[in-house]
């Protein structure tokens, strides 16, 4: 069976990246969105990745727009977005579809691992996947959860 180590995926500069990077680390995959109203996380993650990188946290953002075409620019316009108004330093990756048959695998395996309130389907942007350092996912966050509300369950598993 696939693990979450075995999956890939394009970061926004192109660059193909196995997450098999990030295997030993505590990780909060994020699908994403810039003209959000759930967009002003990003500060939060931001606050959560720098904070706790150092002990072996990262969070991984997946644009998306699939909810309300709330993330309809590129690569490049997506990653000066972030950078600029959030000075976003985590690993962002290239946009992807988070639900129906285009569903990236890694979020299509995600969500088998952690259906949410309503059933497997992500329902809007910034739904939070907390993965241990062994590569399971252990919780699911509805796009409501403030990032800062997850650090004492994110420091727990580092």
């Amino acid at each position: 069976m696939a693990g979450i180590y075995d999956f890939s995926a394009q970061s926004l500069a192109g660059e193909h990246v196995a997450l098999k990077r990030f295997e030993g680390k505590v990780l909060l995959i994020v699908n994403t969105a810039s003209a959000c109203g759930f967009t002003p996380q990003y500060n939060g993650l931001q606050d959560l990745h720098r904070d706790l990188s150092p002990r072996g946290f990262a969070v991984l953002g997946f644009p998306c727009n699939q909810f309300g075409g709330q993330e309809p620019g590129t690569a490049a316009q997506i990653e000066e977005f972030c950078a600029g108004k959030y000075a976003i330093t985590f690993p962002m990756f290239a946009k992807i579809d988070v639900n129906g048959d285009s569903a990236h695998p890694l979020f299509k395996y995600l969500k088998n691992e952690k259906s949410g309130l309503l059933g497997p389907s992500i329902k809007w942007n910034f739904t939070k996947f907390l993965v241990d350092r062994s590569g399971r996912v252990v919780a699911r966050h509805a796009p409501t959860a403030r990032p800062e509300s997850l650090r004492r369950e994110i420091e727990a598993l580092l």
